[in-house]
């Protein structure tokens, strides 16, 4: 059986989880912390990085793009379109999605209101762009689920938490991004390719990054009504 190297809060590590649950492929997750890395992880992530795949034949695969890309091709019916523009397409937007995530690591990084509030409406005009991209639902490109919606399931998912504690307001004018958002949210290989208090893991750990985003969260765990 493979096993997965992952973290508890990585999105990277969910687009691998995701995509082995869409194949249907068993594994086992084995969690480490990132803090405290065990000597034998070091031996077969190079980048020190999750997520790292260890085959049955005990070869190790790092970096979740080419993880996933792997997975993909050695299973029967691809979660990439046929025609090779529209992958490459795909492949883009993915690009795209990756950079979404580091701009949300500013976002709960920002030291000040100011600077909170500059990458907020980064990320607005983000979803805006792609949005004029979207086809109708219910995922990126229609049916059927997608590689790429394996991606932006985790990107939604930090905002699922993000709304519990503050109004971030990045979804404005953005009706179809907002309903492949729902739809991501309600599959179950979305669902549960995250423990269930990933939400008050997320926080805890934004908690504690002594930023304004920070603050919000303290405040909130604080009076929760």
């Amino acid at each position: 059986m493979i096993e997965l190297i992952t973290h508890v809060l990585c999105p990277y590590v969910q687009r691998s989880v995701i995509v082995l649950q869409e194949k249907d492929m068993p594994y086992r997750r084995t969690d480490i912390d990132l803090a405290n890395k065990p000597d034998w992880f070091r031996s077969i992530s190079p980048l020190g990085k999750v997520p790292v795949l260890v085959t049955g034949e005990r070869r190790s695969l790092f970096e979740s793009a080419v993880i996933c890309e792997y997975l993909n091709e050695i299973t029967p019916g691809s979660l990439h379109p046929e025609d090779a523009l529209e992958r490459a397409e795909h492949r883009a937007w993915i690009e795209f999605g990756s950079g979404l995530l580091n701009r949300i690591a500013q976002l709960y990084n920002a030291p000040t209101r100011e600077a909170f509030d500059a990458v907020r409406e980064t990320l607005a005009d983000l979803f805006r762009q792609l949005e004029d991209r979207l086809e109708e639902g219910p995922f990126f490109s229609g049916e059927p689920f997608r590689m790429i919606d394996a991606v932006y399931g985790p990107i939604f998912r930090y905002f699922d938490v993000f709304d519990s504690v503050v109004d971030l307001d990045v979804f404005r004018e953005v009706p179809r991004v907002q309903a492949w958002r729902a739809n991501l949210e309600a599959r179950e290989t979305v669902r549960t390719a995250v423990s269930a208090d990933y939400p008050e893991r997320l926080l805890a750990f934004v908690r504690n990054r002594g930023s304004y985003l920070s603050s919000r969260v303290a405040e909130a765990l604080a009076d929760p009504a």
